[in-house]
C-alpha cells in the first residue's frame, strides 16, 4: 500500500487508549484493564461475520510491544478473515503460488488440500486425499513440496502432474511424520520430522510402537537438490516443528513444541548458524514462547522471516491476547502482536507485492497487510 504511515499509538506503558468510541463494552473495559496493568494487549472479542460492523482504523487488534513495530504496522488496514467454515477442522502449511497468484494450504485431518484465489477470493478444494499433508512450499522452479502425515513422505509434484517422493526414510527407518519445509537457494530441501501425524489417527495414521517417537529420533533434515540424498542436521531438540531461513540464509530458526509430550521441554523458537549451505551448529534458544502477563506459556508453530529478518511466528494455545501471531526482532524480542480469535497454525507472505501476511488459523484464513515483505520474494 502506498501511503504514509501514521504514528501508531502503543496500548499500555503509560499511553492512552484511543478510538474507544463504538468498539462495544467488551473491548472498552478490557483495554482499560490492559491499561491499568500496563500491559501492551487487548482481549480478542471482535466479529468477523458477514454482518459485522467495519473495523475501525487503526486496526486494535495489531498490538506494538516494542516501538520497532511501528514501522511494519499500517494504520489504514484490517485484519480480514478471508475464508472460515466449520468442515475445516485444522488448517495448516499455507503457501504463496506468485505465477497462479493463490494461496494453498492444508486441512489436515479432512485429508485435503484448499486454494484460494487472489482475483476473486474463491475458495476450493485443490487436492484430496492429500496424503493427509501438513506443510507446504514451492520451490525455485515453481513446483510444490509437500510434507505428507499418511505415508510419512516428502513429495513434490511435478509440472506434468506427477509426484516424486524427495523422502521417507533414514538410516533404514521410516520418517516419523515429515512437518514442514523451506528450499534453499541451492535447490536444497530442508524438513522437520517431529512426528505428531503418527501420534494420532486424526491427521494420519497412528504408529503401533508405543513411543512418542515414532520411528526415530525427531530430527531436522536436508534433502540434497542434485544427488536426493538425505542428511541429518540436527537432533538437539525436542519436536521441531515450523522451520524459515534467515534473509541471508545463515541461520535456521525452528519451532520447538516438543511440550506437547515432553513437560519439561522448552516452549521455544530455536536457531543455528548455516555451515557452508549443508550443516548447522551452535544450536540456541533465539526466543521464548513465554509473554509477560499470562501464567500459560504457549507454543510457536509456523514461522516465516521478513527481509529485515524479524521472525514472525505463529502462536497459540493460551487464550485471548495471546493467540495470533508474535513478531520478534532479530535479537530476539518480541516487538509486536496480531490478535485472533482463534488459535494461529502457521503462516506465510503472499500477495503481489508479497506484503500480505496469511494466517491460518484452527477453521479459518486470516491476512493482514504489513509493510515488510517475505525474505524470499518468489513463487
Amino acid at each position: 500500500m502506498n501511503c504514509e504511515r501514521p504514528n501508531l499509538p502503543a496500548v499500555g506503558n503509560g499511553a492512552k487508549v484511543q478510538d474507544t468510541v463504538g468498539i462495544g463494552r467488551r473491548r472498552f473495559m478490557a483495554a482499560a484493564a490492559v491499561v491499568a496493568a500496563g500491559a501492551a494487549r487487548v482481549a480478542v472479542g471482535r466479529d468477523f461475520g458477514a454482518d459485522a460492523p467495519p473495523q475501525r482504523y487503526p486496526d486494535q487488534d495489531l498490538i506494538t510491544l516494542d516501538p520497532r513495530f511501528n514501522k511494519y504496522k499500517l494504520g489504514n488496514t484490517p485484519i480480514q478473515r478471508l475464508y472460515h467454515s466449520k468442515e475445516m477442522l485444522w488448517a495448516e502449511g499455507p503457501a504463496w503460488n506468485g505465477v497462479g497468484r493463490y494461496l494453498l494450504w492444508s486441512d489436515i485431518p479432512n485429508d485435503r488440500q484448499l486454494r484460494w484465489l487472489e482475483e476473486d477470493g474463491h475458495v476450493s478444494v485443490f487436492r484430496q486425499p492429500a496424503g493427509y499433508s501438513n506443510g507446504n512450499t514451492f520451490d525455485w522452479h515453481g513446483r510444490q513440496i509437500s510434507c505428507q502425515h499418511g505415508p510419512r513422505k516428502v513429495v513434490r509434484y511435478e509440472h506434468n502432474g506427477s509426484v516424486s517422493v524427495l523422502a521417507e526414510s533414514y538410516d533404514g527407518k521410516s520418517l516419523n511424520a515429515p512437518n514442514d519445509a523451506v528450499v534453499h537457494p541451492n535447490g536444497d530441501i530442508w524438513f522437520t520430522d517431529p512426528g505428531y501425524g503418527s501420534l494420532m489417527n486424526y491427521e494420519g495414521h497412528r504408529a503401533e510402537t508405543g513411543s512418542v517417537q515414532p520411528y526415530q529420533k525427531e530430527s531436522i533434515y536436508r534433502i540434497d537438490g542434485q544427488s536426493g540424498k538425505l542428511h541429518k542436521v540436527a537432533d538437539d531438540i525436542h519436536k521441531p516443528n515450523g522451520l524459515c531461513f534467515s534473509p541471508d540464509y545463515k541461520l535456521l530458526y525452528v519451532a520447538d513444541t516438543g511440550a506437547s509430550h515432553y513437560p519439561d521441554a522448552p516452549r521455544n523458537i530455536r536457531v543455528w548458524d548455516v555451515v557452508d549451505d549443508k550443516s548447522l551448529k551452535r544450536g540456541r534458544e533465539f526466543a521464548s514462547m513465554k509473554l509477560d502477563g499470562f501464567d500459560k506459556v504457549g507454543f510457536a508453530d509456523g514461522i516465516r522471516a521478513d527481509e529485515d529478518g524479524n521472525i514472525w511466528a505463529s502462536a497459540g494455545w493460551v487464550g485471548d491476547g495471546y493467540d495470533g501471531v508474535h513478531v520478534f526482532a532479530p535479537d530476539g524480542v518480541r516487538i509486536g502482536q496480531i490478535l485472533l480469535p482463534e488459535i494461529c497454525s502457521n503462516v506465510c507472505f503472499g500477495g503481489t507485492n508479497m506484503n500480505r501476511l496469511f494466517m491460518t488459523g484452527s477453521q479459518s484464513l486470516y491476512a493482514v497487510y504489513v509493510e515488510t515483505r517475505g525474505a524470499t520474494a518468489r513463487a
